[in-house]
């Protein structure tokens, strides 16, 4: 029998809960400390957890689109997000866009990423974004989810196994972010991740 969520071991983050709304209310109340730099750093924020599955297999693969409507697409070939069943039998995923990442928030040793500024982790991306589409596919099943202002709006919905494994992330970071530092491929393709291997590719015409 699948054993209740409130007793797995947390390690990013606290599976018990899969939102936390006043964590998120306060990242869109200062996008000034968590998002500085604007878009880019959201960016960086996400192939952060790229390379964090690159170095636990020993390398890996990412890829950064630039869409034209302003919004950013990274997919990676790792494992998946974390996804388990509950007591119930219902599919639980690790709540990493919608709670804080228990590494880096209230950690003022926290690493942090090439940009220079703190890493604080998805939940940051999530709630500075207008909506965001988190596409997950595991060797035991694929499923979509969508958010905004980092709010679930969506059931973890099924989609078709393709033969791979591997997260995408698509958001469309907030219009005020995108207005204040447009980003830049040149800004993403200069920045140097040990184990991860990544492709920009700007669309935006």
């Amino acid at each position: 029998m699948n054993l209740s969520r409130a007793s797995w071991r947390n390690t990013t983050h606290d599976w018990a809960g899969g939102v936390d709304e006043e964590h998120l209310a306060d990242i869109r109340r200062r996008p000034g400390e968590f998002a500085p730099g604007g878009v880019a750093h959201l960016v960086l924020e996400v192939v952060a957890y790229a390379a964090d599955e690159a170095e636990s297999r020993g390398g890996g693969r990412c890829a950064v689109v630039l869409h034209p409507d302003g919004s950013v697409e990274v997919t990676d070939d790792g494992r998946g997000t974390d996804t388990r069943l509950d007591e119930h039998g219902r599919p639980v995923k690790k709540p990493i866009m919608a709670t804080r990442d228990l590494r880096f928030f209230d950690h003022p040793g926290a690493r942090t990423l090439p940009d220079g500024h703190p890493r604080r982790g998805m939940s940051v991306v999530a709630a500075l974004s207008e909506w965001l589409v988190h596409t997950n596919r595991r060797l035991d099943g694929s499923w979509t989810r969508r958010y905004e202002h980092g709010l679930p709006v969506s059931d973890l919905e099924p989609v078709p196994g393709d033969g791979t494994t591997g997260t995408g992330v698509r958001f469309l970071p907030r219009a005020d972010l995108r207005a204040a530092a447009p980003v830049t491929a040149a800004d993403l393709a200069s920045r140097a991740w040990p184990h991860l291997s990544v492709e920009v590719h700007d669309r935006r015409g």
